[in-house]
């Protein structure tokens, strides 16, 4: 990028050896001074590179070694060859000997952490003085990153015919799956707006209105607790509504949408379509999570019928395998698995044994298990010397649970994971139902406006706990990208829907009204998802930590620590929203 500007001619990562004899003015903060008594170097660093200025001139090397690092400058002078070139500094042939340095910004406080070695620092620290890390062109170059995606996102769907529409930010609170951050009204007492956890109605709404390919790179709020793939608070997602659309039409769109933006931005491997398709109960009991990385190829097998009576510490239990071949990990690592098993406080013990070529069992539980080892061979599916790690469980959920996180924990230390690849895949066939946890009593089991398979049929004559949604999620490394769902746009079959998990027209009236009443005006069957943008820059950046993808995140106690928030306000502003806050403690 060239510049012709009062303060600047050119950026500092653009001059190269043909400039020489050049007089330019470049302009950057203090990154680093090099000072050999005779001569100084320093570097001058901007948003697009670094360039060494040169100075010998006894004036001007006082006056640089009087400035602090990270003060801004500007300086004027004439490009010239390096005597020692820097192979590994795009502007390593070239320096510049200054006319005139001017300090622009001078950095009178003393530097929290070192800008080039930010990464490791304290994250409080780092997000704290967040406008300093950002400065670190390992921070900065994933939040480019995180733009570049973004603009590639928005320019294929408007390739593939999608109307970007915005959606209010200020709306009603409803049920939508997590706790709504909620905004009082000033100008009606005791009323409240809540900030949307995703426009899942609005959206909605778009296709009951005509519109006939919605997108949107839309914030949602949750008051959730963060994880190191959930930002607490706020995400971004690539929300997508299609008119007159089948789980079909959705998924040919996605299977085009996600390896093209892939593929824009990594030389990996990246999954054409047709995704991998995997039944949510074929998740569980295979894989033991619903998000599983298809680039371990561990698979789980239920080995329950197998160890039924050889010991106490299987019965009444469903038990799980895991084999690796060839393991080579000492007994503390084995060890460690049982002491995570624990750490999970799930209804669940770990086990395990080895098997050699020969069937022939040793170590852990094995002294149970000798006469079965034909039939464990057979069920682990795994020929040679074999790890078996057995997971016991109160039930088949939370048998398998505990076996997703051993595959995961075997799959890394057996050095299985595929490289260099990203392996998606979709998972259907949710239940529409579930008995619930803490209730007992029957409950939606994922989206309660998702259209059950079989239609109204399928409500009146199924058991709730067999009938199945169109809802479906994709998956890419383990990570869930996306849920979405083909709505359910028949007010009759919606109020069967709710009647059957417990509740009755009013409540559907009451907290979806404007949905519920545009559905009575000739809706069209319509169908969306919902890909996280943060998730998609995680995976892109391969990072582990979302917090690193987003420019200002909050940390993960949901704190802003660089703005303070969340923070005190005023008796004015509390009386204008007619709020008062009550102190708990003197109320006991």
């Amino acid at each position: 990028m060239n510049y012709s500007s009062v303060m600047r001619t050119h950026n500092c990562n653009e001059l190269r050896a043909e400039d020489e004899g050049k007089n330019v003015a470049l302009c950057g903060w203090l990154h680093s001074v090099r000072d050999l008594g005779a001569v100084v170097f320093f570097v001058l660093r901007d948003f697009y590179g670094m360039t060494q200025v040169t100075v010998s001139d006894e004036d001007k090397k006082a006056f640089i070694r009087s400035v602090p690092r990270e003060s801004t400058l500007q300086v004027k002078g004439k490009v010239v060859l390096r005597s020692a070139p820097n192979k590994a500094l795009p502007t390593g042939l070239i320096e510049i000997e200054p006319e005139e340095i001017t300090v622009l910004g001078k950095c009178f406080s003393a530097l929290p952490f070192e800008v080039a070695s930010s990464l490791q620092s304290r994250e409080d620290t780092r997000l704290k003085y967040r406008f300093l890390d950002l400065r670190n062109p390992a921070v900065k170059d994933k939040i480019v990153l995180r733009s570049r995606i973004i603009s590639a996102i928005r320019r294929i769907m408007t390739e593939r015919g999608f109307l970007e529409i915005a959606t209010p930010i200020l709306t009603s609170s409803s049920p939508e799956g997590a706790r709504d951050f909620i905004v009082p009204s000033r100008l009606y007492p005791g009323k409240f707006y809540a900030l949307p956890q995703a426009p899942q109605q609005y959206k909605q709404l778009l296709m009951t209105s005509g519109f006939d390919r919605y997108f949107q790179i839309a914030p949602c709020f949750r008051d959730e607790d963060a994880r190191a793939d959930r930002s607490p608070g706020e995400f971004y997602q690539l929300d997508i509504e299609m008119c007159f659309a089948t789980q079909e039409d959705v998924f040919a769109e996605l299977e085009t949408i996600l390896p093209k933006i892939f593929k824009e931005f990594t030389d990996w491997k990246v999954d054409e379509g047709p995704f991998r398709r995997i039944t949510y109960r074929d998740a569980i009991a295979d894989y033991g999570t619903d998000k599983p990385d298809l680039r371990n190829p561990l698979i789980i097998k239920d080995v329950t019928e197998i160890v039924r009576g050889t010991a106490p510490l299987f019965e009444g239990k469903t038990v799980k395998a895991v084999a690796v071949a060839n393991f080579d990990k000492p007994r503390k690592y084995i060890d460690s698995l049982a002491e995570l098993v624990k750490a999970k406080e799930l209804n669940a013990s770990f086990y395990w044994l080895k098997m050699d070529a020969n069937d022939v069992l040793s170590g852990g539980v094995s002294k149970f298990l000798t006469e079965k080892s034909d039939d464990l061979r057979r069920a682990i599916g795994v020929d040679g010397n074999v790890f078996v790690a057995l997971i016991a469980g109160d039930d088949a959920k939370e048998a398998a649970k505990c076996a997703g996180i051993i595959r995961t924990e075997l799959g890394v230390a057996a050095d299985l994971i595929e490289k260099n690849a990203y392996r998606f895949c979709w998972i259907v066939d949710f239940p529409m139902y579930e008995i619930g946890e803490e209730s007992g009593e029957i409950e939606f089991c994922h989206n309660p406006f998702s259209m059950p398979q079989g239609g109204m049929k399928a409500l009146e004559e199924k058991n709730p706990l067999e009938i199945l949604a169109y809802q479906y999620d994709i998956v890419c490394n383990g990570y869930e990208l996306s849920s979405g769902a083909v709505r359910n746009h028949d007010p009759e079959i919606m109020v069967k829907a709710f009647e059957i998990a417990g509740y009755d027209e009013s409540v559907i009236e009451n907290k979806f009204s404007a949905l519920y009443n545009a559905f009575k005006y000739g809706a069209p069957p319509h169908a969306g998802i919902a890909p996280g943008v943060d998730r998609i820059v995680m995976l892109l950046a391969n990072e582990p930590n979302i917090r690193e993808i987003i420019a200002f995140p909050m940390n993960k106690n949901a704190q802003d620590l660089l703005m303070g928030a969340p923070c005190s306000v005023t008796e004015k502003q509390l009386r204008e929203a007619n709020i008062a806050i009550v102190d708990k403690k003197s109320e006991n």
